[in-house]
């Protein structure tokens, strides 16, 4: 995609100008907090371009005599001939129909990628370090000569217009190609030692996912087979246990993607609310003693220019620290993707301020992931 101009521009409603105001979301930070009912309404047309594109619904649909879905922290309520917002059931004639997500047909590409690779966990996880050797690795170092079996879903409970991974959602539109948990378990071969679910993300395709890793770690048979998950956190509550469950079991980790803290710059950039994303975080937490190696949550969060700040940052980060202050926190660099063209990468100025709140708030374990992609943009 073409990179827009990363010059000046305005905020549509107190018209501070700038090159970290989005055009495409054309409201800056301060509005969002200030005035978040009239910025929402702003924001919100991006979305509708974004899913518009791809059939898709705005918002998480709530219709009243809808039927509710519950695969996932949205809880759509999809009315007669309505789409959920992942876009992989409908109601069909008072009937939900789920055409993909299925232990029979989940919606996926998957590949092998060499160890050791370029994980969100890489500096805490197993096959890239050997934390958890002898129990969970296979080297005290990292796994070179091993695999991890990467699982793309193609689809996604949320509508981040920034998304790294957007062309995930030419597979929803498709609804192609498609494998069952029990196909995609055959992939797992003996230098197979960690699998990875994300996407899109895994929430909308819990129940193939789970059905996977239980097919996998049967036919594993008490080697070596970690199960992970990358995750933005929007999940089905008795879904996530059943992950943690296979994750904590197996030597894998929870990868949450932390967008936002404040509710409508989380919902200017991805179109719902946070609240179960931190909801699940805790809920994961309470298994945290039960493996002191490797962690069991990671926790990133994305520096997108003028909208994931400092303060952003810190009051993450005194959230992660309130649960336990040793949970690995990783600040990523923002390139300009999908619909938010109109933005620089992140700057190192910017990163550096984040990681130096995120320790003022007592993390002990926080990094930048992806440092080489910062400059001075701003």
């Amino acid at each position: 995609m073409k990179v827009l101009s990363h010059g000046r521009k305005k905020c549509k409603i107190c018209g501070e100008e700038g090159p970290l105001i989005s055009e495409l979301l054309g409201v800056c930070i301060k509005c969002l907090r200030e005035m978040p009912e009239e910025s929402l309404r702003i924001t919100f047309r991006a979305h509708k371009l974004s899913r518009g594109r791809y059939g898709l619904p705005p918002e998480p649909p709530k219709s009243p005599n809808g039927i509710e879905c519950g695969l996932c922290a949205n809880r759509c309520r999809i009315g007669e001939g309505e789409y959920g917002f992942c876009g992989l059931v409908k109601n069909e004639k008072g009937k939900l129909v789920r055409y993909a997500g299925t232990p029979e047909r989940g919606l996926l590409k998957w590949y092998y990628d060499a160890l050791p690779t370029n994980c969100v966990a890489e500096w805490v996880c197993p096959g890239c370090t050997g934390r958890g050797y002898p129990q969970y690795a296979y080297l005290p170092k990292a796994e070179v000569g091993y695999y991890n079996l990467a699982v793309f879903y193609g689809a996604c409970n949320l509508d981040c217009l920034f998304c790294q991974n957007w062309h995930y959602r030419e597979l929803t539109k498709s609804l192609s190609p498609l494998m069952s948990a029990k196909e995609l378990a055959g992939k797992v071969h003996d230098k197979v030692s960690c699998v990875c679910f994300f996407g899109g993300d895994p929430s909308p395709q819990m129940p193939h996912a789970l059905a996977s890793s239980k097919i996998m770690r049967e036919k594993a048979d008490n080697r070596i087979l970690r199960i992970c998950w990358e995750t933005n956190g929007i999940m089905n509550k008795e879904l996530l246990k059943e992950a943690v469950e296979l994750s904590l079991e197996s030597g894998g980790c929870i990868k949450f993607d932390v967008k936002a803290w404040d509710r409508n710059i989380y919902k200017a950039l991805t179109g719902v609310d946070n609240k179960p994303v931190f909801e699940n975080i805790k809920l994961a937490a309470k298994r945290l003693s039960e493996r002191d190696e490797p962690p069991l949550i990671i926790i990133s969060t994305l520096l997108v220019p003028g909208y994931v700040d400092e303060e952003e940052v810190r009051q993450i980060a005194r959230f992660i620290a309130d649960i336990d202050p040793n949970i690995p926190y990783s600040l990523l660099a923002f390139h300009p993707e999908y619909l938010m063209i109109d933005l620089p990468p992140t700057s190192r100025r910017h990163a550096l301020r984040c990681l130096e709140a995120a320790r003022e708030e007592g993390l002990k374990n926080v990094i930048i992931g992806n440092i080489w992609l910062l400059g001075d943009y701003y």
